[in-house]
């Protein structure tokens, strides 16, 4: 079974260019934009080797990269209305 992947640039392909320019002028974006990723590979790892973890754990990964992917959203939007 093929796991969809959530890079965060494929979920919010219309800030793509303020998502660069916070890459590379934020260093706090650029470091939550990170541990986003990270844990979208080890979820998306986990899921698709159908690994032997709890359903606690793999849910408290889920909930965590959606905390962050909030927060980096939230970093966007406001970047875009200082504009």
């Amino acid at each position: 079974m093929q796991i969809e992947k959530h890079s965060l640039v494929k979920d919010l392909p219309e800030h793509k260019h303020t998502i660069r320019h916070l890459k590379m002028h934020n260093m706090h974006f650029s470091k939550l934009f990170d541990r986003y990723h990270d844990l979208e590979k080890e979820v998306h790892d986990i899921e698709q080797n159908n690994s032997r973890v709890g359903d606690d754990f793999i849910e408290s990964l889920k909930k965590r990269r959606v905390c962050l992917k909030d927060e980096l959203f939230e970093m966007i939007q406001k970047t875009e209305q200082a504009l």
